[in-house]
């Protein structure tokens, strides 16, 4: 659970047990994270954003993942150079797309930067675009089969690589090792498989990642079923979906990491400046701060979250009236796409210190 600057400050003799009371009171703690995107024009910011999350207290910071873009493409990379620059907060994913990997050098990649973490890799994986899969086929190769079997097929087959999988006998040419002794795909990286989680929309899609012992993570967006319902209705059904397939597999409650979008705002100038900023997040017209639907990247009809931008009373009741919110382990601030280092780091400043202490104490 987070430990806000508030909680430590000298200056508030009760915040600094404030933690430590909603734990003996039984409340839910649930962990605090970011998520942001990181340009490649700039990742000293990226660092430096994720480096101030860490002094405030954040458990986690998430790197959106984009390919022929500017943002972040090879986060992997990123998250371990991050790492030896952090030391507590744990870094992670909001999520690799398979449609791009190759199983067998994920896998390498996601142990490598398991070790080179020191163990605090939180890598979250998707099944990526499918709308305009002709763009990526030069760079990335062509798609076999219908998109969700190859995804799954990415995703089975990393699963098995990093549990350990015997790929091959070795032959003659293989350096200081015995003729016929079994390979793995190496390094093998203990506790990573238990860090690995999935970005699921659908209640079907959350189901398969709680019978495969992955965590769940829920973004800010669910597919339209067409049944009218809430974004929040859409995603609390994915979210008991996941719960009830990780207990029937022998799996426990899982891990739920909801992503919200909520901006908090201490006066009138920040609330003109961050309202700039949406349009940029949510591909929607300025001002427009609630649910909608629209097209996604993989060509289906979506349901949007939305978006509070208010004072930091207002942020925390908005989280605390989300059910789905309220049944989640982690909690994840999605900082909007673009936003300068200077803005993103004073949102998280005060989601810190003044939306954190209000969720704590009223938690259910």
């Amino acid at each position: 659970m987070m430990t806000s600057p508030a909680d430590r400050s000298p200056s508030d003799p009760s915040g600094a047990t404030r933690a430590a009371d909603a734990t003996a009171a039984g409340l839910a703690a649930p962990r605090i994270a970011v998520v942001a995107q990181v340009d490649h024009g700039d990742l000293d910011a990226g660092s430096s954003l994720f480096r101030a999350a860490e002094a405030l207290g954040y458990d986690a910071g998430y790197v959106r993942v984009r390919h022929l873009q500017q943002a972040l493409s090879s986060p992997l990379l990123f998250l371990a150079a991050l790492a030896q620059r952090t030391e507590r907060i744990e870094l992670g994913t909001a999520v690799i797309p398979l449609r791009f990997e190759n199983a067998g050098r994920l896998a390498e990649d996601l142990a490598t930067a398991h070790l080179l973490t020191g163990g605090r890799l939180r890598a979250g994986l998707g099944p990526g675009y499918s709308a305009h899969d002709a763009m990526y086929a030069r760079a990335f190769g062509t798609q076999h089969g219908d998109h969700r079997d190859h995804v799954d097929r990415i995703l089975h087959d990393l699963l098995s690589f990093v549990d350990g999988e015997i790929v091959a006998g070795a032959d003659a040419h293989v350096e200081e090792v015995e003729p016929g002794a079994p390979l793995r795909l190496q390094p093998q990286a203990p506790g990573l498989r238990e860090r690995l989680a999935y970005g699921a929309a659908s209640p079907e899609r959350a189901a398969m990642a709680g019978r495969l012992g992955l965590g769940l993570q829920l973004a800010t967006m669910a597919p339209d079923d067409g049944s009218g319902r809430s974004f929040e209705q859409l995603q609390l059904e994915a979210l008991r979906a996941y719960r009830e397939a990780s207990r029937a597999s022998g799996n426990g409650e899982g891990r739920v990491m909801v992503s919200r979008q909520m901006l908090p705002v201490r006066d009138e100038a920040e609330l003109e400046r961050y309202t700039t900023l949406i349009p940029r997040e949510r591909s929607a017209e300025p001002g427009v701060l609630a649910e909608h639907r629209r097209t996604e990247l993989g060509g289906r009809s979506a349901v949007y979250g939305k978006v509070v931008l208010d004072e930091p009373v207002a942020v925390a009741q908005a989280l605390l009236a989300d059910p789905v919110v309220l049944e989640a382990d982690e909690i994840a601030l999605v900082l909007p796409a673009g936003s300068p280092l200077e803005d993103s780091t004073r949102i998280l400043d005060t989601f810190a210190r003044h939306v954190l202490p209000h969720l704590l104490v009223a938690l259910p």
